[in-house]
């Protein structure tokens, strides 16, 4: 999959190539990442990419011609007819907040342009012409989408097979279907016993009886009880959805948690 990115600061993107495990999605050429800059596509000899909004305020905007500039170069760049439609998508307090099934959805897609505001947003006749999604990281207002771009990519990076040390690992984080979109499970390593600021605390005994069913079935009680401690919109959904066990249900009434 190829991903095209316009950013004013595609500095910002170069440790993203060679750092951590996500750079093995690009080592094996299952993602392909490509930096535009619309102000070598700006006009004049400051080349210019913002200006005042009409109608008065502050800040300033993005102006429509540089980012139509460089959006065409992208096209133009990926030769192959489907490529150069890929969906141009928007990183803006509008969109629709990006979760694991978005992720997922763009993990499994031929890639997208992913285009990163900045300033006090971008001219909306470029919006209206070209955009055709429109992703927000949550109820926040960021600098400029360069940050959503990076969180898009990496989590997109590992979902790639190989990228990940263990196949398995992914599916057990949190908000994954495959864990009924629950949080995950608190983790120990050693030592054994770690002689925190407050005294010994010591790992789970559980977690060192080598019993695997047992282990299995502790993680599982510890996910629904961080679920339901710190998001319980989550565990209602899993239940909705008929993600919870009669054994799930029956630990959280036992536990007080329903």
């Amino acid at each position: 999959m190829r991903f095209d990115v316009i950013t004013l600061f595609p500095e910002w993107f170069a440790p993203f190539f060679s750092s951590g495990v996500n750079r093995r999605a690009f080592e094996t050429g299952q993602m392909e990442l490509r930096l535009w800059n619309p102000r070598a596509y700006a006009q004049g000899n400051y080349r210019r990419v913002d200006d005042r909004p009409f109608g008065g305020g502050p800040g300033m905007v993005m102006l429509a011609e540089p980012l139509w500039q460089c959006l065409q170069a992208v096209r133009a760049d990926r030769a192959d007819p489907p490529a150069a439609l890929a969906p141009v998508v928007l990183f803006s307090p509008l969109g629709q907040r990006l979760d694991h099934g978005s992720v997922a959805r763009w993990a499994h897609s031929a890639g997208a342009v992913l285009v990163c505001g900045r300033y006090e947003g971008v001219d909306q006749r470029f919006i209206d012409a070209c955009v055709d999604e429109q992703i927000s990281l949550g109820d926040f207002v960021l600098s400029g989408g360069e940050i959503a771009a990076l969180a898009l990519l990496d989590a997109v990076a590992r979902l790639q097979p190989g990228v990940l040390g263990d196949a398995e690992s992914h599916r057990q984080d949190s908000f994954n279907p495959a864990q009924s979109g629950l949080l995950d499970c608190p983790h120990h390593t050693r030592p054994e016993v770690w002689n925190s600021p407050d005294g010994p605390l010591a790992v789970p005994e559980v977690l060192l009886c080598g019993n695997h069913e047992r282990i299995a079935r502790y993680r599982r009680e510890q996910s629904l009880m961080q679920t339901a401690r710190w998001r319980p919109d989550l565990l209602t959904q899993a239940r909705r959805s008929a993600g919870l066990t009669p054994v799930d249900e029956a630990f959280l009434r036992a536990s007080g948690l329903l």
